[in-house]
């Protein structure tokens, strides 16, 4: 994981994918697996798409450093947690996505209870 980490060569996107990473194993308690190329996954589930019927494995929770953004994949319906989203600060939502710029740009308080809530969820 840290070598992929320190591959971003932006330093601020480098330094917040450390932090996530630090967040994200203390929340779990697991150690983080590489899903393809670019996402830092912890755990494992079953994960059955509404729509389609489709089922897939897939990380309980994870992160991808992207150039645009950091992607959080809390699979949850994210818009459930609409009162700590609008406490949270500065971010784009998808269905299970939590797109954050830096984090300097949010409340670290608020994506920690984001994130132990998408635990207790799966």
């Amino acid at each position: 994981m840290e070598d992929f980490i320190n591959s971003i060569t932006d330093e601020q996107k480098r330094k917040d994918s450390f932090v996530i990473l630090e967040m994200m194993k203390k929340a779990t308690g697991e150690e983080p697996k590489m899903w393809g190329t670019s996402i830092i996954g912890f755990g494992q589930v079953r994960y059955k798409s509404p729509k389609t019927g489709r089922e897939v494995d897939w990380l309980r929770l994870g992160f991808s450093p992207r150039k645009a953004n950091l992607s959080l994949y809390l699979i949850t319906n994210i818009r459930e947690h609409a009162a700590a989203l609008e406490k949270l600060g500065k971010h784009k939502t998808g269905v299970g996505c939590l797109y954050i710029n830096k984090l300097a740009d949010i409340d670290l308080k608020v994506l920690e209870a984001l994130i132990a809530a998408s635990l207790n969820r799966n």
